[in-house]
């Protein structure tokens, strides 16, 4: 395997590169480069890199040579590589408006996610992967949930320790606030009847939080009713809308 890195690291080709090529994340690439062989790899990943590298067999990886000639074929079947591979997941017109890198961040997010779940079909994954959703859809009303993320990708050794990207001082707090916590878990300090007080305000944070959106709801369509009835219309369609949500404002701000 250090024959292969060593080839790609002497053909210049990247591991990001060599990583959409393949059809995987750059941690995939990482998991099969850490191989002893490369026939340990999944059989359509070695026909793609024979593939690449022109040639038929494995053992023919230490009779290649290497000239300006060779290094140009093998560019030109990686650029058409990722091309295809690119063109075969995303509508290239819904990518115009991100930049190069935010499309290999999505490029990336979306191979990882792939395959972890085509590699593991538990309902372990399946509902990880159900909760990220709801995190990603939460992360515009709760900024905490992006300190969150940057905690669990410095304890991973993803990112320098020193790196805020957000607000220093709230993201400094909630790491050190982070860190108990999962200090007291990770050490077996907070069993479930010590804490049980505390899980008992959460679930009644929760549904307090519950109520007012209940409360919000039926207050919104009592409004709603009124505004129909003051206006002499029966339902709200796409002629009235505007004028019926502003007798719904005015409504509601009649109480303020």
């Amino acid at each position: 395997m250090q024959n292969l890195k060593k080839l790609f690291s002497e053909l210049g080709v990247s591991k990001v590169r060599l990583a959409k090529y393949l059809g995987v994340s750059r941690q995939m690439l990482y998991n099969y480069l850490a191989e002893e062989k490369l026939e340990n790899w999944p059989k359509e990943k070695v026909m793609k890199i024979l593939c690449l590298l022109g040639i038929n067999d494995v053992h023919e990886l230490d009779s290649i040579k290497i000239d300006g000639e060779y290094i140009i074929q093998v560019e030109n079947r990686l650029n058409d590589g990722v091309k295809e591979d690119t063109n075969k997941y995303y509508d290239v017109n819904e990518l115009k408006g991100l930049s190069k890198k935010e499309q290999e961040l999505l490029s990336d997010i979306i191979q990882l996610l792939k395959e972890k779940l085509i590699e593991d079909k538990s309902k372990d994954v399946y509902h990880s992967y159900r909760y990220l959703y709801y995190f990603l859809q939460s992360m515009g009303t709760a900024k905490e949930l992006k300190y969150i993320l940057a905690y669990m990708a410095k304890s991973m050794g993803f990112v320098d320790h020193k790196e805020y990207v957000f607000n220093e001082e709230k993201q400094f707090i909630f790491e050190s606030i982070m860190f108990s916590a999962m200090t007291l878990y990770n050490n077996g300090g907070a069993s479930k009847s010590k804490i049980a007080e505390t899980h008992k305000r959460f679930v009644q944070e929760i549904e307090h939080k519950k109520e007012e959106i209940l409360s919000r709801t039926q207050e919104l369509n009592t409004a709603k009713v009124q505004a129909l009835k003051e206006l002499g219309y029966t339902e709200i369609n796409n002629e009235n809308a505007k004028e019926v949500l502003d007798k719904i404002a005015e409504i509601q701000s009649r109480k303020v």
